[in-house]
C-alpha cells in the first residue's frame, strides 16, 4: 500500500496528526515545522528512530518532498499557509479555523479550485461517535426533515491557559472575539444535515473576572442563532462557561436525535439517543433507542478527542488516495461552518440585527467580499480593524501576562507534566 507523505506544521496541536502518521498504514510522516524551536526539540526527542526532517521556517518546509501538509498552527493564520501549500502542489489538511477574513475566504476557495487538490477541514468534532452516527442516520431519513438543532462547545480553559496562550498578550486566544471559534459547536450540525446557513443573529456575553485574570480580552462566550436554507434554525453556543459541555441535538419532522450530556456519565458525545416515529410526535408514540456507535467500530484508534482526531485524518488521507467513501470536509462546507461566527460578530456590532451569510460557492458573490479584511488583527485589517469586545477593548495589566508566562515556563521544565503526557496519546514507538 502506497503511503501518503505528510508534513505537519505545528509541534503542539499537530502532535495528534504527528502521532496518527507514525501509527497509520496509509500515511508517512516526513517533516515537522514550527517557528517555536523548543517545540521542535520536544518532537525530535520523542521521535527518535523515525526519519523526519525538522524545519523552523515554512519557506524551506514547503519545498520538502511530500504529498500533503497538515496546518496545525495558530487558528487565525491557516488560510495564508494553506494557499501557499496548494500553489506548491500539496494537498492541505487545515485545523480550525479556515480563515480570519472574507478576503482570505475568497482567496482560499479559489486556490482550492485552481489547484484541483484535496483541501480537508479538520473539524474533528464532526467525527465524534454520536454526531457522526447522527449524520449517517439523518442522511438515511431517520428523523425526516431538519427543523431545529443545538450545538454546544463549552470549554473552561482557565487551568490550562498558560499552556495554550503562553502568556503572550498578542496570542490569538487572548484576542479572539466571542463568536470567532464557532465550528466545534456549529460544525457538526452543518455536517449532519448538509444544509447551508443563510443568515445569523449574534450574541456576545459580558466580561467576567475569569477571563480577565488570564488576559483574554473578548467575551466569555458567543451564541449564533443561524437560519439554514430550508428554514430550520440552529442555536450554537461556545466559550468559557464554568462547566465543560460537548452536546448536539437535532429535531426533524419525524423525531429527534442527540448525544448524551457529559454530566450523565453515560458515554457523552460517544452515545446517541434516537426518538423517531412515523406520527406527529407527542408522548408515548415514539420508540427510544440508545447505543454507543463506537462499539460497532472495532478499527478505531483513539488519538485524542474521543477518537475524532483519528477519523478526521483518516478521511483526509483516504480522500487523497481516491477512496470515494472518504467523508472529508471540503472548503465550501468549512466556510458554512465558520462564516456564521464571523457574521454573528458583525451582527453583535450592529446591535443584534440579522446578517446575511455569503454563499461563496457563487463566483459573483465573491466579488462583494474580495477586499474585505475586517478582523481583530491590525496588521491584516488596517483601517477595517474590529474590537476584541463590542463594548471596547479592556485594559489588562502586563503583570497578568508575565504571571501566565512564568506558569508556562514551569510546564516546559516539567517533563512529567500533563502536557507532555497529552503529546504522547496514541503514539507508536520505534
Amino acid at each position: 500500500m502506497k503511503k501518503i507523505k505528510i508534513g505537519v506544521m505545528g509541534a503542539m496541536r499537530g502532535s495528534s496528526m504527528i502521532n496518527y502518521c507514525l501509527a497509520a498504514e496509509n500515511a508517512e510522516l516526513v517533516a515537522i515545522c514550527d517557528k517555536w524551536k523548543d517545540g521542535l526539540e520536544i518532537q525530535r526527542e520523542m521521535n527518535k528512530g523515525f526519519d523526519i526532517t525538522y524545519y523552523d521556517n515554512f519557506d524551506d518546509f514547503i519545498n520538502h518532498d511530500m504529498d500533503a501538509v497538515v496546518l496545525a498552527n495558530y487558528a487565525n493564520e491557516h488560510a495564508p499557509f494553506a494557499i501557499r501549500a496548494l500553489k506548491a502542489g500539496k494537498h492541505v489538511f487545515s485545523e480550525v479555523l479556515p480563515c480570519q477574513t472574507m478576503k482570505e475566504a475568497v482567496e482560499l476557495i479559489e486556490a482550492v479550485e485552481e489547484s484541483g487538490l484535496v483541501y480537508a477541514y479538520g473539524e474533528n468534532y464532526c467525527y465524534m461517535h454520536a454526531p457522526y452516527e447522527m449524520r449517517k442516520l439523518y442522511r438515511e431519513g431517520k428523523i425526516g426533515e431538519f427543523e431545529y438543532g443545538e450545538g454546544e462547545y463549552i470549554h473552561n480553559c482557565e487551568s490550562i491557559w498558560p499552556e495554550i496562550a503562553y502568556g503572550d498578550k498578542n496570542h490569538w486566544r487572548n484576542n479572539l472575539y466571542a463568536t470567532f471559534y464557532c465550528t466545534h459547536s456549529l460544525g457538526p450540525i452543518i455536517y449532519i444535515t448538509g444544509l447551508r446557513p443563510v443568515s445569523v443573529v449574534g450574541f456576545e456575553s459580558s466580561k467576567t473576572e475569569r477571563t480577565l485574570r488570564v488576559g483574554a480580552k473578548g467575551g466569555l462566550f458567543g451564541i449564533e442563532m443561524v437560519t439554514l436554507e430550508n428554514g430550520g434554525i440552529v442555536k450554537s453556543i461556545h466559550g468559557g462557561l464554568y462547566k465543560n459541555s460537548i452536546w448536539y441535538s437535532i429535531y426533524g419532522s419525524n423525531g429527534r436525535m442527540e448525544s448524551a450530556r457529559e454530566d450523565v456519565l453515560n458515554g457523552a458525545f460517544g452515545r446517541i439517543y434516537i426518538n423517531a416515529d412515523e406520527y406527529s410526535g407527542g408522548y408515548g408514540t415514539g420508540k427510544l433507542d440508545t447505543y454507543l456507535p463506537a462499539e460497532k467500530n472495532a478499527t478505531e484508534k483513539d488519538l485524542g478527542h474521543g477518537g475524532s482526531d483519528f477519523w478526521s485524518m483518516w478521511n483526509f488521507i483516504e480522500k487523497i488516495k481516491g477512496n470515494k467513501d472518504a467523508d472529508s470536509i471540503d472548503v465550501y462546507e468549512a466556510m458554512d461552518m465558520f462564516l456564521p461566527g464571523m457574521m454573528a460578530y458583525r451582527s453583535v456590532l450592529k446591535g443584534g440585527v440579522p446578517v446575511e451569510i455569503p454563499n461563496l460557492r457563487d463566483k459573483a458573490e465573491r466579488e462583494k467580499w474580495r477586499n474585505d479584511v475586517a478582523c481583530i488583527d491590525e496588521k491584516v485589517a488596517k483601517d477595517q480593524v474590529l474590537p476584541f469586545f463590542s463594548k471596547g477593548n479592556p485594559d489588562i495589566d502586563d503583570k497578568i501576562y508575565e504571571a501566565q508566562n512564568k506558569k508556562w515556563q514551569a510546564v516546559l521544565a516539567d517533563r512529567d507534566s500533563q502536557m507532555y503526557q497529552n503529546l504522547k496519546i496514541g503514539r507508536k514507538e520505534k
